[in-house]
């Protein structure tokens, strides 16, 4: 049940993306992914078939996520494994700063946090990067209250912050904590207030 659980989460997570789920286990060698492996073969074909579905096994998944990351959209894997590879995944961008994390229950809207923690050994010196736990308000927003636009609009304000230029030191810049949060803020409210003119506009 709990396999089926979170397969239903990430074949429902692609059908919103790129319509693609790789499903990562270690079939070759434990039981308990033979299993894993059954149940998410018999779920996606005969519930999800509209969504492409691979199998790979983790120790060559280190390595390709490694290779060619824009071959993935959806990874599905049990706790250990996930564990692993999203730690090694959220570096691909430069810096584990960046990542956000979202754990889904069943009930509830979940729990949303950067990957990184809390880093107590930086707080009160202005030096973190915000933008894993800005993100996770985007996860917060898309996947706990079904707000896919406004979740649209944080993420696209990141993007734009980061292709200015603006860099905190953790991705080699001087940028501090509270003037990265401060510059994706204000981007975000320039769009947002340029799209209600524009809407009232043409209105």
């Amino acid at each position: 049940a709990e396999i089926e659980r979170v397969a239903r989460t990430a074949f429902a997570a692609a059908r919103a993306r790129e319509g693609k789920v790789t499903s990562v286990d270690k079939a070759n060698v434990l039981e308990t992914s033979r299993l894993w492996r059954d149940v998410v073969t018999k779920l996606h074909a005969n519930e999800y078939s509209d969504v492409r579905l691979e199998h790979a096994l983790v120790d060559s998944m280190a390595m390709q996520l490694i290779r060619q990351p824009r071959a993935y959209d959806v990874i599905l894997t049990e706790n250990m494994f996930g564990d692993i590879l999203s730690d090694e995944a959220s570096v691909l961008g430069g810096s584990i700063g960046l990542a956000p994390s979202a754990s889904l229950g069943a009930e509830g809207p979940g729990l949303f946090e950067p990957v990184h923690g809390s880093a107590p050994d930086l707080a009160g010196r202005d030096k973190c990067n915000p933008i894993g736990a800005i993100l996770s308000a985007a996860l917060l927003l898309r996947y706990g209250l079904r707000l896919t636009e406004e979740a649209n609009a944080v993420e696209a304000a990141v993007e734009r912050v980061i292709n200015s230029g603006a860099r905190t030191a953790d991705l080699g810049g001087t940028i501090g904590c509270q003037a990265m949060a401060e510059r994706i803020a204000d981007d975000l409210l320039r769009a947002v207030s340029h799209s209600h003119h524009v809407q009232m506009h043409w209105g």
